[in-house]
This record gives C-alpha cells, sequence and structure tokens, in this order.
C-alpha cells in the first residue's frame, strides 16, 4: 500500500475519532499518532489532508450535501461522510492527484473501512461531486 493510500486511511480514522470527540487539539492529534503508528511521509500527508478538511469543512459539506438527496450529512455513516470530505478535499485543493486516482483510492479506503455498501455507496457520490468539480476536458474533434 502506497504513502498516500495509507495516509488517506489515517486521515479518515482521525477524522472518525475528531467527530466522536468534538475537539481537534495538539493532545488529540498526539494521542492518535501514539496509537497509529506511521511512516513519518505518510503521518505528513495525513496531517495534510486532516488539516485541509478542518480548514474547509464548510464549503466539503456544502458540496456534498446536494449529492445525498435524501440524507442530512450528519446521517450519514461516520466513516463514509470522511472519506467523502478527504475525497472532496483532494479533488478541490490537491491538483497534482488526477481526479480518477482520487476517486479511485476512496473506493478502496471505504471498501477496507467502511460496510459492505460503502464502496459502492463513495463511488456514486464521487462521480457526481468529480464530474462537477473537475469535468473531463472535451475531445478535439
Amino acid at each position: 500500500m502506497g504513502k498516500r493510500r495509507e495516509g488517506r486511511e489515517a486521515a479518515v480514522q482521525f477524522l472518525f475519532a475528531h467527530e466522536l470527540h468534538s475537539e481537534h487539539s495538539t493532545e488529540e492529534q498526539a494521542g492518535f499518532w501514539e496509537i497509529h503508528s506511521a511512516k513519518p511521509n505518510v503521518r505528513a500527508y495525513a496531517e495534510e489532508l486532516i488539516r485541509g478538511v478542518l480548514a474547509h469543512l464548510t464549503e466539503i459539506d456544502a458540496i456534498i450535501s446536494p449529492i445525498v438527496e435524501n440524507f442530512r450529512i450528519e446521517r450519514l455513516a461516520n466513516v463514509d461522510r470522511n472519506i467523502l470530505r478527504v475525497a472532496v478535499h483532494e479533488l478541490l485543493h490537491v491538483p497534482d492527484v488526477p481526479a480518477p486516482v482520487i476517486m479511485n483510492e476512496a473506493i478502496e479506503v471505504a471498501k477496507s473501512l467502511g460496510g459492505t455498501e460503502s464502496g459502492a455507496f463513495v463511488n456514486g457520490v464521487l462521480h457526481k461531486i468529480a464530474s462537477s468539480i473537475r469535468p473531463k476536458p472535451k475531445k478535439a474533434e
């Protein structure tokens, strides 16, 4: 597994715990890394994602909410919600990673950390979001 996949998984796990504890402090983050040992480059990428998601949470949730029409974002499974948040953050703010890679990685993380339907759910939601955030360039005729 690559550093970015591990970083994404760690970021989702941190955000999951963060929602349960409703705080973000240096102590909380240090405690997380004591439990979740990671190589320095994995931790650096995870922390970059965590900072980005928390800094743009309102914007990210505003993008996800209309796509999950029949649910308020708070009603989504905590893991699925945070996988979507990490992926949307990457789509918006990490332009060096192609959209298909972000989507595939999110689906794989969902299969690994989420429920039995998480992969399909994340795929459907991200497909709609990615096409609006990063539309495919039209082919020249």
